[in-house]
């Protein structure tokens, strides 16, 4: 069985990735691809919804689906924890499926891993991104994801310093977060932790797009045969 799939943000990096991925794959087909312009009415009919936009229209794709009972994949930056619990309380009224992935790579889950079980053993953790100079969003979705998992392994607020100074960056879940946006960068992250007389530095880059193409098709796959709210590329491949 084919599923047909609409792209919304299909003029964007991502969106152009995942046209390409969807007409390469046997199991997949094209339903319609959505920008700005394009009127939310276009995925009816779809088995499944891709959406890569920007927040505040992300909300308004996801809404729609949930209302029309089609499973949708969310790559867009921005979903905090109190949106997902309301959007939890609505999938579980409506039973529908929403796959929530801000990073589709492997290798970021996994190093997101890896710093989550590091930091039960240090006190101090910072977090620096750098993304390419177009990403609207900081920080990103993967550095608060990483920084809301570091702190639900430790159990309890990182010992910082400097709360409130503006250099110290953004605070998130006790965690300092340091956003950088750059020509010549695709997305790097990060995770710094220190101890007593040591560092360890948890590093993660990717080079080009084409790194998410096994997430993305993973992510699409997996929320055509499931129902609920799923968060994170661990909750579509573990």
């Amino acid at each position: 069985m084919t599923i047909k799939v609409a792209v919304v943000g299909a003029t964007g990096r991502m969106g152009k990735l995942a046209l390409d991925l969807i007409d390469s794959a046997q199991d997949l087909s094209l339903h319609a691809s959505l920008n700005s312009r394009s009127a939310l009415a276009e995925l009816d009919g779809a088995d499944m919804i891709f959406d890569v936009t920007r927040l505040e229209v992300s909300q308004q794709v996801v809404d729609y689906a949930v209302a029309a009972g089609i499973p949708v994949v969310v790559g867009t930056s921005g979903w905090s924890a109190a949106k997902l619990s309301t959007l939890e309380a609505e999938i579980a009224r409506t039973g529908s499926t929403v796959v929530i992935v801000p990073n589709f790579s492997i290798g970021s889950m996994l190093a997101t891993r890896f710093a989550a079980e590091a930091a039960k053993f240090f006190s101090t953790i910072e977090i620096v991104e750098a993304h390419h100079a177009h990403k609207v969003d900081s920080p990103s979705g993967t550095a608060i994801r990483t920084a809301e998992l570091i702190a639900a392994a430790r159990g309890e607020v990182p010992l910082i310093t400097g709360v409130g100074q503006i250099a110290r960056g953004e605070i998130v879940a006790g965690i300092p977060i340091h956003s950088l946006r750059l020509s010549g960068v695709s997305a790097k992250q990060e995770v710094i932790l220190g101890g007593e007389s040591e560092v360890l530095t948890i590093s993660h880059e990717v080079s080009s797009v084409v790194s998410y193409s096994a997430g993305i098709l993973a992510a699409i796959r997996f929320a055509s045969a499931n129902k609920g709210l799923f968060v994170g590329l661990e909750s579509v491949v573990a």
